[in-house]
């Protein structure tokens, strides 16, 4: 299978985006990679905030695999720490 377009992941970030906002944050997308990595940056409140790894995992990256099952993982580019919780 190939890897969605940025188009189609930004489709999915759009609908994630206003709870970030509501919160002062938001999500950049940096790069679609060829083996199933998605690239973000957290801005706004989201980023350096305790809880942007959850937001990451258990949100952004939820909402990518579910409709794309060819995204492996979501990383934020501001991170340089593994940030696997097995979801």
């Amino acid at each position: 299978m190939a890897m969605p377009t940025r188009e189609e992941i930004e489709a999915v970030l759009d609908e994630i985006r206003p709870a970030l906002r509501f919160d002062g944050g938001d999500v950049e997308l940096v790069d679609v990679q060829e083996d199933g990595v998605v690239l973000v940056r957290m801005m706004g409140a989201c980023s350096g905030c305790g809880m942007s790894v959850l937001t990451l995992k258990a949100g952004i990256e939820r909402a990518l695999k579910n409709r794309f099952p060819e995204i492996k993982e979501v990383r934020d580019v501001n991170l340089d720490i593994p940030t696997t919780f097995g979801f």
